[in-house]
C-alpha cells in the first residue's frame, strides 16, 4: 500500500481565500478572518445569522440534489470523508487517514471513532457502507451522486473504524468525489426511514456543525448549532462548534428584494449581488462585499449533438458563432464577470487558455454555414426555415436553478441570434421535475448550467462522458470525446494528463457540443459585524455557516 497521500488532481490557483470558512477579497475595513485574540467569548460566540439567498433548494438531500446553490446550504448539516483544500490537496475530516492501494483499485480510510449523527447514531464503517449502498441501489433518484462512483464496486468494513473502498478500476478522480457534499452521509436510521429527504426538516440527520430545525416551504430554511460537533475539516478556520447559534436561509429571489433586505436591516448577509447594486455595499460603512473565486467551470450552453437540428455541425457553429458573447456579457454583468471560452473556468490550471480568441461572433460564417445546411428560407417573423420548418433549438432551464441574470444573458443570445442569423434560440422555463425527466430519457436539447467538480476530467465527464449527468441516456455520443474523457480519468496526474484535458476542451468547442458563456463569480454582501464568510474549494460555492461568526460589540 501507499502511505501517502496523492498529488492534488487539480491545483487551484485562488490563494485570495486560505481556509474554508474564512473571508476572502473585496471586504469593508471592518473583515477580520477568524476571531480576534483578546476578543471576550460573548463578542465571538453566539447570535444569529439571516441569509438572503437566491434560489431555494429543489432537494435537501445531498445524494439527490443536483442544484449548485443547494449544496452550501445543506453542508450545514452533511460531512464528508476528506475535505478538498484550496491548493487541491485533502485534509482529513470524519476519515482521519488515507492510503491508496499501488494499484489504484482500493482506498483504505481510517475513521474518527468519536463522530455521531445528531440522531444519536454513531458514524462508523456500517454507516459509510449503508450510505454508499444507497445511492447505488436508488441510482433512478440519486444519479448525481450515483454518477461520482462509476468506478466504485462496493465498501468493505474492515473493522468498525476502518473501510476499504474497493474499485473496478483506477480512478485519478476518486478523492475529489469523496470530498463532495454529494457523497456525504446521512444517519443509516433516517436512510432506513425511507421518509423523503429531499423535503428537508428534522427527519434529515447528518453530522455537521449544524441540525436542520424547520423549513418553511418558499420562505426559509432553519439550522441550529450541533453542541457536540468537535470533527471539523483539518482546513476549518476554527475547531469545536460553530459559533452562531442559529442560522437561517430565506429564499429571496429578487435581487431588489435582497438588496433591500440588508440595507434595512432584515438580513445580515445576501448572494447574488447585482452588478448595478455592488455600489450600495462597497466600501460603505456598516456593510462590506466579498467576491468569490472565479468559477472552476463556466456557465455554458451544452448542446445536445445527437438530435436535429443541432445533430448538423453547421448548425451547431453559426449558434456558437452568431453572436458578440462580450458585448453581451458586458452588457448583462457590467464587467463583473469574464466571458468564457471554455467550460472551464480560467482560474483551474488545466484549463486551455489557447481557446481564447479562437470562436464566436463571425456573422457572416454563422451566415454561411445555415445557407450551405440549407436552412436558406424565412418565415413571416425572419426566421430561417427549411422544408418548411423553423430553424429553432430550444434551452430548456429549470426555474429552480435560475440565478444570477443568466436567463436574461440567454434572452439577449436569444435577441442577436433572431436578428444576426435568424435562427430562433427558443428558452422555456421547465421545472426540476421537467428536466429530470427529459434527461432521464435523453430527450432534451440545450441545458444551461455550471457544474460544481473542480477536478476537469470529473467537469468533463459529468457534462459530455457517456455516464455522466447529461449523456447516460443517449445511445450513441461521439466516441472520440467519450474515449478521452474515459482515459483522461484513468490517467495519474500529470503534464500528460492536462494536454489530453485541453484537447477534450477544444474538440468540445470545436464541434461546438458546448457554448460557453461566462465565468461565474459569487457576489455576498453583509453587515460589518459578520466575519468569517467564506467559499468552500470543491464547492466553488459559498462554504456553509460554520465558522461564520458576529462581532456583537458592533451589533
Amino acid at each position: 500500500m501507499n502511505q501517502k497521500q496523492p498529488a492534488p488532481l487539480s491545483v487551484l490557483a485562488l490563494p485570495i481565500f486560505v481556509a474554508i470558512g474564512v473571508a476572502i477579497s473585496g471586504c469593508s475595513k471592518s473583515e477580520s478572518a477568524a476571531p480576534v485574540q483578546g476578543v471576550a467569548k460573548q463578542a465571538v460566540s453566539g447570535g444569529e445569522l439571516t441569509w438572503g439567498v437566491t434560489t431555494e433548494p429543489a432537494c435537501f438531500d445531498p445524494h439527490r440534489s443536483s442544484q449548485q446553490n443547494a449544496f452550501w446550504v445543506i453542508r450545514n448539516f452533511i460531512d464528508s470523508l476528506i475535505s478538498k483544500r484550496t491548493d487541491g490537496t485533502y485534509a482529513p475530516w470524519l476519515a482521519k487517514s488515507w492510503s491508496i492501494a499501488d494499484d489504484g483499485k482500493s482506498y483504505t480510510f481510517n475513521l474518527r471513532d468519536d463522530v455521531r449523527f445528531t440522531d444519536g447514531t454513531p458514524f462508523n464503517g456500517e454507516a459509510v457502507k449503508a450510505n454508499f449502498d444507497y445511492i447505488l441501489k436508488n441510482v433512478s433518484t440519486t444519479s448525481a451522486s450515483a454518477s461520482l462512483l462509476v468506478n466504485f464496486d462496493r465498501v468493505d468494513v474492515v473493522s468498525p473504524y476502518v473501510v476499504k473502498l474497493v474499485m473496478k478500476q483506477p480512478d485519478s478522480t476518486t478523492l475529489e468525489s469523496l470530498s463532495s457534499v454529494k457523497l456525504g452521509f446521512i444517519s443509516p436510521k433516517a436512510l432506513a426511514e425511507n421518509k423523503d429527504l429531499c423535503g428537508g426538516g428534522p427527519g434529515i440527520v447528518g453530522t455537521g456543525p449544524f441540525v436542520f430545525k424547520s423549513y418553511q416551504r418558499g420562505q426559509q430554511a432553519t439550522f441550529e448549532r450541533n453542541p457536540d460537533y468537535r470533527w471539523a475539516p483539518g482546513n476549518a478556520a476554527h475547531q469545536g462548534p460553530a459559533y452562531l447559534d442559529r442560522v437561517t436561509y430565506r429564499f429571496l429571489p429578487e435581487s431588489a428584494v435582497r438588496t433591500g433586505a440588508l440595507s434595512s436591516g432584515q438580513v445580515d448577509l445576501i448572494e447574488g449581488v447585482q452588478p448595478t447594486d455592488i455600489a450600495v455595499f462597497d466600501k460603505v460603512d456598516g456593510f462590506q462585499y466579498v467576491r468569490g473565486p472565479s468559477a472552476t467551470t463556466s456557465f455554458t450552453l451544452n448542446v445536445n449533438y445527437t438530435v436535429a437540428p443541432a445533430s448538423d455541425v453547421r448548425v451547431r457553429r453559426a449558434l456558437r458563432d452568431g453572436f458578440d458573447l462580450d458585448a453581451i456579457v458586458k452588457s448583462v454583468y457590467l464587467g463583473t464577470v469574464q466571458r468564457a471560452w471554455s467550460n472551464i473556468g480560467p482560474d483551474n490550471p488545466d484549463y486551455n487558455r489557447g481557446l481564447a480568441g479562437s470562436w464566436g461572433n463571425n456573422v457572416a460564417a454563422a451566415n454561411r454555414l445555415l445557407d450551405e445546411a440549407g436552412w436558406t428560407a424565412r418565415d413571416s417573423e425572419g426566421f430561417r426555415t427549411k422544408d418548411g420548418k423553423r430553424l429553432s433549438i430550444e434551452v430548456g432551464y429549470p426555474q429552480p436553478y435560475v440565478r444570477d441574470s443568466r436567463d436574461v444573458l440567454i434572452r439577449a443570445v436569444q435577441s442577436a441570434l433572431r436578428q444576426n442569423i435568424g435562427l430562433d434560440l427558443h428558452l422555456r422555463i421547465t421545472t426540476a421535475g421537467d428536466f429530470a425527466n427529459q434527461k432521464a430519457t435523453g430527450v432534451w436539447f440545450i441545458y444551461p448550467n455550471t457544474d460544481n467538480p473542480s477536478d476537469v476530467a470529473m467537469e468533463l465527464w459529468d457534462m459530455l462522458g457517456d455516464k455522466g449527468f447529461l449523456y447516460s441516456a443517449i445511445p450513441n455520443p461521439d466516441a472520440t470525446i467519450v474515449g478521452q474523457i474515459n482515459r483522461s480519468r484513468l490517467m495519474p496526474v500529470g503534464d500528460e494528463r492536462r494536454k489530453l484535458l485541453g484537447e477534450i476542451q477544444k474538440r468540445a468547442v470545436d464541434e461546438a457540443f458546448i457554448v460557453p458563456l461566462f465565468a461565474p463569480v459569487y457576489h455576498l454582501a453583509a453587515k460589518s459585524t459578520v466575519h468569517g464568510i467564506g467559499f468552500e474549494p470543491q464547492l466553488d460555492g459559498p462554504a456553509s455557516a460554520y465558522d461564520i461568526w458576529i462581532d456583537k460589540r458592533g451589533a
